[in-house]
């Protein structure tokens, strides 16, 4: 079935957007944006704790007792940068930050449940 406006087939079950009809990888291809915000060992682990509130790296650190600070630390640094979270610092002795997802982050949510679910099946 051809598409009205844009003059192309529409495939259900890939999106619907000439841009993902592409012959490799790019980098700003969304789905390689998303994969690139959740890369490495923890990082979705960070993020469903974040997806529960905002938390200090003590909490975090608590919440994944497996996790080094250091390997906890580059998580939130990555998640930063990829515009996933904020980091918040509040002054005072000793001064306390925190960590909470951005309106983009917690879209992420329905993400992480999506490959959950098809994990489970398999």
């Amino acid at each position: 079935m051809a598409h009205q406006t844009v003059g192309h087939v529409v495939r259900p079950g890939l999106p619907d957007d000439p841009r993902a009809d592409v012959a490799a990888p790019t980098p700003s291809c969304p789905v390689e944006v998303t994969l690139a915000a959740l890369r490495g060992r923890w990082t979705t682990l960070v993020v469903r704790e974040l997806l529960r509130g905002e938390r200090t790296f003590t909490e975090l650190a608590q919440a994944l007792p497996a996790l080094s600070d250091k390997v906890l630390a580059d998580r939130l640094a990555q998640l930063a940068r990829s515009g996933v979270l904020v980091r918040d610092r509040r002054p005072g002795f000793p001064p306390r930050t925190s960590y909470r997802l951005t309106p983009q982050g917690h879209r992420l949510g329905p993400v992480l449940q999506a490959l959950w679910d098809w994990g489970a099946e398999g």
